[in-house]
Formats: structure tokens, sequence, C-alpha cells
């Protein structure tokens, strides 16, 4: 008789590491396989396909779809503008709605009637990751041990590792921020942050990049080329989204850039504050949102600005599958036929600056928005534009002038 399976959405962290003897422990006929999505966590994935094996998995799944989450996720954001909450760019809601798509893939070809995760119960994890997964195989069973078990802290959750001699690489209760990566950002939760009274001491916390005080002293350019609101090119050089995402991490990393302390407020309802580390991210975004102010027409521009604010919070909330979200990014490719041309920016000490850029589709014309005059625009007109634009406002003024005449007219014949 064959025993039932469960894919486990493993990282080799604290968490889904001692999700593996619980589930030993409390699923004594459910087959572990251990399902390692790498969207660019920069973990040694022979280490974390031995700790899964060491650990009781059964069989263990890697799946390296790197460049597949940048082309196909992230740079749907970065074409929306997608920001939430005026701060986060949606690291770890990008790479959910992928990592569900390949344990369901895993799932199907191993047979397997489960999927188990590690994310909390207070977490926006735990919702985008079941949402994603019902969306696209209803009928496969959620084990979420944090909503079952009891443990109540990260705490206990190291003493229970140890309990079950599971190495922990460095994770202590000293050192206890919870802490998710990928090839877009790095966030880190608890510990002190937990205290919105405390500053953080980014030179303990920070991984990807430099705290601004260690930043060079010294500009450093960069040249991004867009064709259709991708980026294709950097410094002259054609690279791939992983590429493209991998060096402007580095360079961004080097100068400080994309570091934000927020305090958001999460999908199930509750505040929560984290360091987010998303420097390439943050140079990528910038870039596109200058060549968008330079080619796309007053009226598309301030609406999809709504619409962008809006598919940060469908993906954030859980909606990448959404028939709105579908839509959504319908509208934005529409937008981006002409987002083609190349933004030069100026990175120091954690600041992005704009050095200019070139388009062949380009609305600013020298010649009509210099002070000089041109050929194009004769300045005389501005006269009857301004009258026709202004009449509401002159009718509307002339209309409370007369109700002020009439009502001292009534009034000095009241008095007659």
């Amino acid at each position: 008789m064959n025993k039932e399976k469960v894919v486990l959405a493993y990282s080799g962290g604290l968490d889904t590491s001692i999700i593996i003897p619980w589930l030993k422990e409390n699923y004594n006929d459910l087959d572990i396989i251990a399902c390692c999505v790498n969207v660019g966590q920069e973990d040694d994935m022979d280490l974390v396909r031995n700790k899964a094996l060491s650990s009781g998995a059964s069989k263990v799944c890697i799946e390296n779809v790197v460049n597949e989450f940048v082309e196909e996720y992230v740079y749907k954001g970065i074409k929306a503008n997608a920001v939430y909450e005026g701060k986060y760019l949606l690291g770890t809601a990008y790479a959910r709605p992928l990592i569900a798509k390949k344990l369901v893939e895993t799932a199907h070809s191993e047979g397997a009637e489960y999927i188990a995760h590690g994310c909390t119960g207070k977490g926006n994890d735990q919702v985008r990751l079941e949402t994603a997964i019902a969306a696209l195989d209803p009928e496969i069973k959620i084990i979420a041990p944090w909503r079952m078990w009891n443990i109540s802290s990260r705490e206990e959750a190291i003493d229970y590792a140890q309990s079950k001699n599971i190495d922990l690489h460095g994770i202590t209760k000293e050192k206890i921020y919870s802490r998710d990566q990928n090839i877009l950002h790095i966030s880190h939760e608890g510990g002190m942050l937990e205290n919105p009274a405390s500053e953080p001491d980014l030179d303990e916390i920070l991984v990807m990049t430099n705290t601004v005080e260690k930043a060079p002293d010294f500009a450093e350019y960069v040249k991004i080329e867009f064709k259709e609101g991708i980026p294709v090119k950097l410094n002259g050089k054609k690279l791939n989204g992983e590429e493209m995402l991998g060096a402007l991490n580095k360079i961004g990393g080097t100068h400080g850039i994309g570091v934000m302390d927020l305090l958001e407020n999460r999908l199930v309802g509750m505040k929560s504050r984290g360091i987010y580390e998303t420097p390439g991210g943050t140079i990528l975004i910038e870039a596109h949102k200058y060549l968008e102010s330079f080619v796309l027409e007053k009226e598309a521009a301030h609406f999809k600005d709504m619409i962008g604010q809006k598919y940060a919070e469908l993906v954030y909330n859980a909606m990448w599958f959404s028939g709105l979200k579908n839509a959504f990014d319908a509208f934005i490719d529409s937008t981006q036929k002409n987002v083609t041309g190349t933004v030069k920016l100026k990175l120091y000490k954690g600041t992005v600056k704009f050095a200019g850029m070139t388009s062949d589709h380009a609305l600013y014309n020298e010649s009509i928005s210099s002070f000089s005059t041109g050929d194009l625009y004769d300045q005389k007109d501005a006269t009857g534009f301004i009258h026709l634009y202004s009449l509401p406002y002159k009718i509307q003024a002339l209309n409370e002038l007369n109700l002020k005449k009439n009502a001292v007219q009534v009034k000095y014949s009241f008095k007659e």
C-alpha cells in the first residue's frame, strides 16, 4: 500500500526545518517531499537538500526559477510602478504565487494530496500561498503547522529545533530576525524591530545593502535601456531579467539604495514593522517612472498612477490570479507600447537622481516647452485658452456677486 504524500514548501530556515520532524511525529503515514523553489535567495542548495534529507524528508526537489520570477512576475510590477503604501516594492508578494505554482506542479508530478508550508497564522504569506494553490488546484489539501501546533514563538521554535538536533546555521535567540530573501529583496522582521520606539541597528541587519554611512563617497552613473516597459540593457550590455536585477543589486547595494523601514498594514488586519532591502528593484522602478513621464500622454499617465496603486494592493492582498489583476495587466501592457528609451541615473549615498534620458517616442518637445519662442507654439494662443478654461470659475464668481447684490436689495426693500 502506497503512503500518502505531502509536498512541503521548504527553505531550510527555522520554520520549515522544524516542520519535517513535526510532520513525522503527527502524520506517520505521510511521505514528506521537500520542495525548495529558488527565486534567488542565494542559499547553498546542496546544503538545503542535505538538511532536508537529514531532517527526515524522503525526497527533495529543487526548482530554479530565478529568471522566470524576474521576467514574469517582477517585471509586471515594474511596468505597473506598483509600490504598496508608498514604500514596499512587493518582493515577497511577487514570489509567493510562483512558489505556489511550483508546489502544485510538484504535487501533481509526485501524486501528493497535501501541501504544507511554514507561514505563521499572523502573516500575509499563508493567504498568498493558499489562495494561489486554491486557484491552481482547489482539491489539494493544506497543512499549516503554525496554525496547529503548540509552538507559539520563534524562541520556542529554536528550542524545538535544538531538541531535534537541527542545525540552525547561525539563528539564535539573540539574532532572531525572520528573513525572507529572493533576487528582488530581503525582508527583516522580528526581534527589536517589533518595538517601534527602537531605531534599527542597520549595521547588524542589512545583508544586500551598505548603510548610507558605509556607501562610497563618490557617485556612480548607470544607463538602463527599456523596450516596451521592459529593461533590456544595462550600460549598453544586453541582459536577461536575472542578470539585470543581479547586476543592479550589486551596484545599488554598494551605494546604499533601496533600504526602507516600513510600518505596513498587513492583509490579515494588523500592523507590522519590517526593514526591506530592494536595491536593484528601486533603481529599475525609478528609471521606469522617469521614462514614462517622457512618453505617456497626461491622462494615460494620471490614470495609470491610480491603476499602479491598486495593482500593488492586489498583489499584496494575494490576488495574483484574479481576473481584475489580469485585466490590469492588459491595460498596463497597452500603455507600454512607447515606453522605449534609455534613462541615465546618478546613484549616491542612498539616493537615485535623474541624469538624463532619450526616446524616439518622447512627448516632450523642446521647441514647444522652452521659454524661447518656437515655431510650434504661439504664446498669444494662451489668451483664448485661459479665457475658455477659466469660464466656469468666472460664471461661479459672477453668480455669487449677483446673489450678494440681490441680498442687499432685499435688505433695503424691507427697510423701506
